[in-house]
């Protein structure tokens, strides 16, 4: 059936866990891809994200080169992640069991998990902050706890509302975010257009000392790589969305979208330069506080409005694609949860995080960090799933990706006792090599992160070892031939097939697992 068919109704609860989409219900286009894409970064979390070049001390333009240059290479890096919902009518996390094992499918779902737990903590952080500033300049709202914990707490059980109704839903208000949010920054171009000179010079050039610039290529690479964080982190849980995407939809098409959307978020990012040039001149005291709301203090009067919306909106936006993503990934390793059961109860932990980080421990700025490490292990798995993809010549086998949801053993993924040791053993050790080259000044430095002159090379690492790796281990050690397609593997070798039949766990196991 083809994407004309009838699509459910917006405030319809979503039925769908893991299992694959039916065709009938696989009614979502690429341009839907985009919205949602596009409108999970199009917040005040992206826009924070963008004045780092500037707060690592970089001038304007070389600021701007860097978050070009890490929006493309990390929508680049991104897009092949797309073709995995289509192809198989499921998420990622579930798709990955063709590559790391029936067991090992839940490295994705853990990466998908955390990923998406710590930027919804960030979202509701950065939009709640943003909204209770922006309404204490316009209406003289106190700026305290109580109306923190008032603005987060109604961020998060809208969000929660949202997602339990499910893609749908969630697709309507991004549809709505989209076009919103965009307006809005957009608009922040007239707002800010008589403070901001783009001539910039931030702290390095001639007149700076040799050692202030010899830390010019650390910033201006760990600035780029913190941008591409940015499309990267939509890896794991691409799928979730895309999934409701026509098989026979054109890869490019799909691909495309996701590629697009990262391309759209120069949007964000660019307010987020523009606003922290003109703080970095007018109230550089953001830098010692790290406070982004900081740019009200630049702002003219009647852009205090606009910057509630934005924080309205794009909260409600970013927030819902990555709790969405949450509560689906973690209904698919318990699969006893129902979508619905599983979003109730990580959103309630989620809540209880939001608060006690915000307020009890002070993790905001550690939150961060721990986006970037999870980003470092996620990068390395999506460039195994898209080498994988490629050896199998985009051809999986429906039964056998649902062994574990179904709680059953074998099939063509089930490896050795469920886990692909080829797979696993590449994904652990870039992983690892990755997060020793983390340099994160002040928060997190790997114990090679000095190794390079303050450079961050995480990221580079972890994705050059699992481009190199993997494909030399399929090679030396094939894998069984009838985890390929009817056409056989494609620049790999395979060995003598296993073929493992699918059977209940409470059966007898022996003839499965010899």
């Amino acid at each position: 059936m083809t994407n004309d068919s009838k699509a459910p109704a917006v405030t319809e609860v979503e039925k769908h866990g893991i299992e694959p989409i039916p065709a009938a219900d696989r009614t979502a286009k690429p341009l839907d891809l985009f919205r949602l894409v596009f409108g999970g970064a199009n917040t005040f979390a992206t826009v924070v994200l963008g004045s780092f070049p500037i707060l690592f001390g970089l001038s304007f333009k070389d600021a701007l080169l860097a978050t070009v240059l890490g929006v493309v290479v990390g929508g680049l890096i991104l897009c092949p992640m797309a073709v995995f919902g289509p192809t198989n009518g499921m998420n990622n996390a579930v798709s990955s069991s063709g590559h790391l094992g029936v067991h090992g499918r839940v490295v994705g779902s853990f990466l998908s998990l955390l990923t998406a737990f710590a930027f919804f903590s960030i979202s509701v952080w950065s939009s709640g902050d943003a909204l209770v500033g922006g309404a204490s300049r316009l209406v003289g709202l106190p700026q305290n706890a109580v109306t923190l914990s008032l603005a987060y707490g109604v961020f998060a059980v809208l969000i929660l509302t949202v997602c339990i109704y499910g893609f749908r839903f969630m697709l309507w208000v991004n549809k709505i975010a989209v076009v919103a949010a965009s307006l809005l920054f957009l608009l922040g171009i007239f707002a800010f257009a008589g403070s901001f000179d783009a001539s910039y010079a931030g702290t390095f050039g001639q007149a700076a000392d040799a050692a202030t610039n010899a830390l010019f290529w650390p910033s201006f690479i760990g600035s780029a790589l913190i941008v591409m964080s940015n499309p990267i982190s939509f890896g794991a849980f691409l799928g979730d969305w895309s999934r409701y995407i026509p098989a026979e939809t054109p890869k490019r098409k799909v691909m495309a979208a996701a590629f697009l959307a990262q391309v759209a978020t120069l949007v964000p990012f660019g307010f987020g330069l523009v606003t922290a040039t003109i703080i970095a001149s007018e109230a550089p005291s953001f830098f010692e506080n790290s406070d982004y709301v900081g740019l009200l203090a630049v702002s003219p009067a009647w852009y205090f409005l606009p910057v509630c919306l934005i924080a309205l909106v794009g909260g409600m936006s970013t927030g819902t694609t990555a709790l969405y993503g949450t509560g689906l990934d973690f209904s698919s390793v318990f699969p006893r949860f129902s979508r619905v059961q599983a979003t109730l109860f990580i959103g309630s932990i989620a809540i209880v995080f939001i608060f006690v980080g915000r307020f009890a421990f002070n993790i905001v700025q550690s939150i961060s960090t721990f986006a970037v490490l999870i980003i470092t292990c996620t990068a390395p798995w999506m460039i195994m799933m898209m080498i994988g993809y490629v050896t199998r010549r985009g051809w999986y086998d429906a039964d056998s990706l649902q062994v574990f949801n179904r709680r059953q053993v074998g099939g063509r993924y089930w490896f050795n006792r469920g886990w692909n040791w080829r797979a696993m053993g590449v994904w652990i050790f870039s992983a690892v090599m990755g997060i020793m080259f983390v340099n994160v000044p002040n928060q997190f430095v790997g114990a090679l992160g000095n190794l390079a002159a303050g450079v961050d090379l995480s990221i580079p690492v972890s994705i050059g070892l699992a481009a190199v790796l993997y494909p030399a281990v399929l090679w030396l050690f094939p894998e069984p031939a009838d985890a390929f397609g009817p056409a056989g593997p494609r620049f790999v070798r395979a060995a003598a097939p296993k073929n493992i039949p699918i059977v209940d766990e409470k059966k007898d196991l022996e003839p499965v697992l010899s």
